[in-house]
């Protein structure tokens, strides 16, 4: 193995390593198990990034309010109140960077909600102050106020922090108790409607975070499948791509094989022939022993069978391999359709059956290799061969097609194919239950050859067969391979 496919390989390797993992951890969201990315830490993750992205909203809603404060509040009271904002909410922000930052598989997420809920309390606990700033002034319409800028201030919160029930709690019960504290400490009736309504409010906002975290898990759960489905996707995909180099590894090395093996065979098999064709026809002299004629005769006619197996399998080889060149010139596919049912004519007559050509007029040539041609009437012809009881017919045809081309049958009165067998018969190596129950020569590879041969044509083959009717084989070609006579041009001269 070259320097070149090891490394190749060894990256396939670490790319299905890779792909492993990441459909182990996609799984392990999916389930919400350890050893992956839980729920839990999605679900803190999705609060997290909330609050990064909003981190400015509610500095800039407590600097107004502080502002508006100073109208009817200390304004030393307003500043400390504002600070308190700032503090709370610098640390919470630096919580949630530090979060970013720490590694999911290490991290203990239990821990984590613990201590953003704590800095989420504070937080809340720091508007909550806001009712203490408003504790000196009688009017009732600035508590109002403050209890409207809280109710707000929780339904923001409940938000962002939807996603992480812990979170959300942290933040209500401190705005809950500085509003109800409000309304107890004034005494007033309309403070404590105010004070109903805001937490029937917050109640009701609670249902909404509810809500809303059911949908953060069903989002995050259908896109830990679509990770778990794009994982095995990728290692479906790094595997077919192993399996694809294998495969082609193994083809160049059967074709090597064969091509030394056909070499190797031949060499030997032509002394065969050539030595046992002396034997059977005698050219030396009459053998002593006249059985001995007849077991030269049995010898080429094995070692003909033989070659003819070697030739279909190098033909099969390269066709498969897309390595048979096509030599294309205008070819009349009747004119060889006759040609090799004459170098057939002596199996025909040895088997007492009768040959018919169907050609229709006038027809066209097609553009096409010769041999290739030669050796699909060639072949299809000595399958009907093989199959046809004595007394049978085997038509030869050649035609249009209903699409514009050319098309080429023959057709025999044999026993017929099963139509559950056709798949296998048109197979490498396939052979069919008559075959074997006949015990007919051939190593199944007549059929795959004739439309490996066909398809390189951009033409198309196709079996036909029912069994106790026979079976036909038609080859069609493409209107584009069709070659049609130009017709005369006639040039007058008036003198």
């Amino acid at each position: 193995m070259s320097g070149a496919t090891f490394d190749a390989r060894k990256q396939d390797v670490e790319s299905a390593r890779t792909m492993g993992t990441h459909l182990r951890e996609a799984r392990a969201r999916l389930t919400g198990v350890s050893g992956g990315v839980s729920f839990r830490y999605e679900l803190l993750n999705l609060f997290v990034s909330s609050q990064l992205k909003s981190a400015f909203a509610l500095p800039v809603l407590a600097l107004v309010v502080a502002a508006y404060s100073t109208y009817w509040a200390n304004p030393v009271s307003a500043a400390l109140w504002l600070l308190t904002i700032a503090i709370t909410q610098a640390v919470q922000l630096v919580l949630c960077r530090q979060f970013c930052n720490a590694d999911p598989q290490d991290m203990n997420v239990e821990e984590w909600g613990r201590k953003i809920a704590a800095s989420e309390f504070l937080m809340s606990a720091s508007w909550a102050s806001l009712v203490y700033v408003a504790s000196s002034p009688s009017d009732t319409l600035q508590h109002i106020f403050v209890v409207a800028v809280l109710v707000v201030v929780a339904a923001i919160r409940m938000s962002i922090a939807s996603s992480f029930t812990l979170i959300v709690y942290a933040g209500m019960a401190p705005i809950t108790f500085g509003i109800l504290l409000q309304a107890a400490v004034k005494g007033e009736i309309v403070l404590w409607a105010i004070a109903v309504f805001a937490v029937a409010a917050e109640i009701y906002c609670l249902h909404l975070a509810s809500n809303l975290q059911s949908t953060a898990r069903s989002m995050l759960s259908y896109r830990a499948q679509k990770d778990a489905l794009i994982a095995e996707l990728e290692q479906a995909n790094v595997n077919s791509g192993d399996a694809r180099q294998r495969a082609e590894q193994a083809s160049s090395a059967k074709s090597h094989f064969l091509a030394t093996m056909s070499h190797e065979l031949r060499t030997p098999l032509n002394a065969i022939l050539g030595f046992s064709e002396i034997l059977k026809d005698e050219l030396m002299g009459a053998h002593v022993v006249p059985s001995y004629k007849e077991y030269a005769h049995d010898i080429h006619r094995s070692g003909e069978h033989l070659l003819q197996l070697i030739n279909q399998v190098l033909d099969h080889s390269r066709v498969e391999a897309g390595k048979f060149e096509l030599r294309e010139s205008p070819v009349a596919l009747h004119y060889l359709a006759s040609d090799c049912g004459s170098l057939l004519s002596l199996k025909v007559s040895e088997g007492d059956i009768e040959l018919i050509e169907n050609f229709e007029d006038d027809l066209p040539m097609v553009l096409a290799d010769e041999n290739a041609i030669r050796q699909i009437w060639l072949n299809l012809i000595s399958n009907a061969v093989k199959f046809t009881p004595p007394g049978g017919k085997i038509v030869l045809s050649v035609g249009r097609s209903r699409a514009g081309g050319i098309f080429m049958s023959v057709r025999d009165t044999g026993p017929g194919i099963p139509p559950e067998e056709i798949p296998r018969v048109l197979s490498s190596f396939g052979q069919g239950s008559l075959s074997y129950e006949t015990a007919q020569e051939g190593a199944g590879l007549g059929l795959p050859i004739v439309r490996g041969l066909v398809e390189l044509h951009n033409g198309t083959f196709e079996l036909r067969s029912a069994v106790g009717v026979g079976t036909e084989g038609v080859a069609e070609f493409p209107v584009g391979r069709v070659i049609y006579a130009q017709p005369d041009v006639k040039h007058v001269v008036n003198g």
